[in-house]
């Protein structure tokens, strides 16, 4: 179990960011409120197909939990139900955590898709406690690394509850989205502990000063991007879905800031890769940071100027959690050649 454990730490980790992907799908398309309640959808454990499965109909069975729309309204059946030919009241409750009550089948099975990949990860990450526990006498932070992702990862599970009840309000989704990073930090620490070092990289002091700022600037301009989301969030709350050419309508300082502070991640990231290339430090990653960055930039001008052409959010949203990944992880093994040096 033990040999295996880097490879279950490796698909852990991927796991996590397959829930960023299917996130971004979900934030892409509108999906979010696909399913109005939570871990069930409609109350179902396999959501609904057709919307007659949710739409009240008279000598019809409803099991108890199952959620209907009636009038633009969501009721919840009290107990197992069949319907007579009025509706009766006294059999339903209002299902009271939000008012939004409409059903699509892509939006519906977009955010159960999102929500399988979550349950998925939390099995990989049970397996990784478990194993986790026979290195506790050899190395303690192994352990308490994996335990500490597992609950970060029901805390995560828990958020995503809140965020349904709460009908996306903007700054739980934020913290939804920091706390998976903060999952993807502790991941990339056990993969470092567990996988075998690179005795060719060397250590340069200004390229450690640089990748300090480079890592610095890349968690400021995370953190003004959420912000730039929560703007765009509640454009799409006041003009809908279908009118994304209104999603940066007067943006605010935040998103002019997000968007000219991109030249300072450029240069700053551009001299690492400088650096590494003519002092031949043997970082790779520095490479994949680079591409990463023009993606990002890409992206980010298309969402601007071309109104978010399809596939450009869900790339941009997993684009900066990959480039946090990179960056941590390049300052793992920079910080461990300094160390050594």
């Amino acid at each position: 179990m033990k040999k295996r454990f880097p490879l279950l730490v490796k698909i852990s980790l991927i796991s996590v960011y397959v829930i960023f992907l299917a996130g971004a799908v979900v934030r892409m398309t509108g999906s979010g409120m696909g399913c109005p309640d939570w871990p069930k959808c409609f109350g179902y454990y396999i959501p609904p197909t057709d919307e007659s499965q949710i739409t009240w109909q008279s000598n019809t069975s409803f099991s108890k939990g199952m959620i209907i729309i009636k009038n633009e309204t969501l009721f919840v059946a009290q107990h197992d139900i069949k319907t007579s030919d009025v509706f009766n009241p006294s059999f339903w409750k209002k299902y009271t955590k939000h008012n939004y009550a409409k059903f699509n089948k892509y939006h519906t099975w977009t955010e159960y898709i999102n929500r399988l990949s979550s349950a998925v990860a939390g099995v990989f990450f049970l397996l990784l406690i478990v194993s986790s526990v026979k290195f506790w006498k050899e190395n303690k932070e192994i352990t308490l690394l994996s335990f500490a992702a597992f609950f970060l990862m029901l805390f995560e599970a828990w958020l995503g509850k809140t965020v349904v009840d709460s009908h996306l309000k903007p700054t739980i989704i934020t913290i939804h989205m920091v706390a998976g990073l903060v999952i993807v930090a502790l991941m990339l620490r056990l993969l470092f502990i567990v996988s075998v070092k690179n005795s060719t990289l060397k250590h340069h002091p200004f390229f450690s000063k640089l990748l300090l700022f480079a890592a610095a600037f890349s968690l400021i301009q995370i953190a003004f991007g959420t912000q730039v989301r929560q703007f765009i969030d509640e454009q799409v709350k006041q003009f809908g879905f279908e009118n994304k050419n209104y999603s940066l309508l007067n943006p605010s300082f935040k998103f002019y800031f997000h968007r000219s502070f991109t030249i300072a991640i450029v240069l700053v990231n551009l001299g690492m890769f400088y650096l590494n290339q003519f002092h031949n430090l043997g970082y790779k990653l520095v490479n994949w940071i680079v591409g990463i960055i023009f993606l990002e930039t890409l992206t980010g001008i298309l969402m601007y100027y071309a109104s978010f052409p399809l596939g450009t959010q869900a790339t941009h949203l997993l684009g900066g959690a990959i480039l946090f990944g990179l960056q941590f992880y390049l300052w793992l093994q920079s910080r461990d050649k300094e160390i050594s040096y």
